[in-house]
């Protein structure tokens, strides 16, 4: 006979870091996402996201780009890079759920996954490069990014040719590659 499953205990144990959240703070979240941004349960609890990101600023537009997809599907998922309590920057594979479709930011929960052993950072980016990195290794067009962050196409392609002077990248697939395996 299997014992009863004790889900706190699965959730301090659980392979992927785990948060739950209400308003973009987080109330709980498990070791490892303790280990993957390198600090305690109690630095976190009661902080907002934002201690998570590279700049404010970078918190405010991905809040603003959650939204609507979240309103429109109950959850969200990207890549993108995420700051370390040291603050090392790395890549971060996000997914959330919101427990009640029509409030996309109260309560949820979200998963965090480390991606800095097959995604390193290599290269020094702007807050705006970072954005564009991420929708790029999703393989979305420069319409499509600039429809998404609310710039222009052509300012995409200006975006992506700084990070392919950046990545020594020759092409914009080239470039994808860097993004993804380095």
């Amino acid at each position: 006979m299997m014992p009863a499953i004790d889900y706190q205990t699965a959730f301090q144990l659980a392979p992927v870091g785990l948060v739950l959240s209400r308003e973009r703070m987080i109330e709980d979240c498990n070791d490892e996402v303790c280990r993957i941004f390198g600090t305690t349960r109690a630095v976190l609890i009661g902080q907002s996201f934002q201690t998570l990101y590279p700049t404010a600023d970078e918190f405010e537009r991905t809040g603003a780009r959650i939204v609507p997809i979240m309103n429109a599907r109950g959850m969200y998922s990207d890549e993108r890079i995420m700051k370390r309590a040291t603050g090392e920057l790395f890549w971060c594979h996000v997914t959330g759920r919101a427990l009640d479709r029509r409030q996309a930011l109260g309560a949820g929960i979200w998963t965090f996954e480390d991606l800095s052993q097959k995604r390193p950072v290599t290269a020094e980016l702007t807050a705006r490069e970072r954005d564009i990195a991420a929708q790029l290794v999703e393989g979305k067009t420069s319409k499509e990014i600039g429809k998404l962050l609310a710039i222009s196409p052509r300012t995409v392609d200006i975006y992506r040719a700084r990070l392919m002077k950046k990545y020594g990248a020759h092409t914009a697939v080239d470039l994808v590659q860097r993004l993804v395996s380095r």
